[in-house]
C-alpha cells in the first residue's frame, strides 16, 4: 500500500473523495492547497494551513476571501514554476519530505503531463490522487489489498524495469522486462490482495478505481 506522508498537497482539478483520502490523512501533519486545490479542500471538508499560487484560479467565496492573509503566500501569474511546483517547494523548504498530491484530474494534457513528470524528479510526491486515478512510483516491493476488480497499468519511469514478479494480478508480471517506452495497460486484480516486485529499476502504477475500470 500507499506509504505514508506527512504532507498533502491539494490541487487544482478533479479530486478524490474524503473516503479514497481517509487512509492517509491518519499520518498527514500538514495541509497546503494550491491555488483552485483550496476549492477541493472546501469539498471534501478539509482546512488547509496554507494557501501558496498566483490564485487565478480559485473560487473567490467567501471562505477564501475570509481566509487569514498570514496563511496565504500569493506569487505572479507570470512565474516559471506551476502552482503544483510551488506547493512541493514550499513543503520542502518547511523540511517535509513525504507529500501526497490529491486532485489534477481531467483538464488540460499539458498539465496533467506535467504532474507526472513530477515523478522523475529527486524530490517526487509518494503518491497522487485523482477522482477516477491513484498514482504512484514502485520500487522493490509493494504489497497492495483491497483493490480486487481494478486495474492497474504500469510503465517504467527508468531505462529499464527488470525482474519483475507479480501475486494477484490477471496477467502476471513474472520473467518481464520493459525499457522505457514499454509497459502494461489495464492489467485486472483479481485476489483480495497481491504484490508487485521490481528487482530492478522503477515502474510507474496508475490505478484506476473500480467504478471507472471499464471507461
Amino acid at each position: 500500500m500507499t506509504n505514508g506522508a506527512d504532507g498533502l498537497l491539494l490541487i487544482g482539478g478533479e479530486g478524490p473523495s474524503r473516503e479514497i483520502l481517509a487512509p492517509a490523512l491518519q499520518s498527514v501533519r500538514c495541509v497546503i492547497a494550491a491555488d483552485s486545490g483550496f476549492d477541493l479542500a472546501l469539498r471534501i471538508g478539509l482546512e488547509p494551513d496554507l494557501l501558496v499560487g498566483d490564485m487565478d484560479s480559485v473560487a473567490k467565496s467567501p471562505r477564501f476571501l475570509s481566509f487569514p492573509s498570514h496563511r496565504k503566500r500569493a506569487f505572479p501569474e507570470d512565474k516559471d514554476d506551476t502552482d503544483t511546483e510551488l506547493g512541493l517547494r514550499v513543503f520542502r523548504e518547511m523540511g517535509y519530505r513525504r507529500i501526497l498530491l490529491a486532485g489534477g484530474g481531467g483538464g488540460r494534457l499539458d498539465h496533467l503531463v506535467g504532474i507526472l513528470s513530477l515523478f522523475c524528479r529527486s524530490f517526487a510526491p509518494v503518491a497522487w490522487y485523482t477522482r477516477c486515478e491513484h498514482i504512484e512510483a514502485i520500487s522493490g516491493d509493494f504489497s497492495f489489498t483491497g483493490w480486487k476488480g481494478q486495474t492497474v497499468s504500469l510503465f517504467p519511469l527508468s531505462d529499464r524495469a527488470a525482474d519483475m514478479r507479480s501475486e494477484g494480478l490477471k496477467w502476471k508480471l513474472d520473467g518481464l522486462s520493459w525499457r522505457r517506452g514499454e509497459g502494461g495497460i489495464s492489467n485486472r486484480i483479481i485476489a483480495g490482495s497481491g504484490r508487485i516486485s521490481v528487482g530492478r529499476g522503477k515502474l510507474l502504477m496508475i490505478r484506476t478505481f473500480q467504478e471507472h475500470a471499464d471507461v
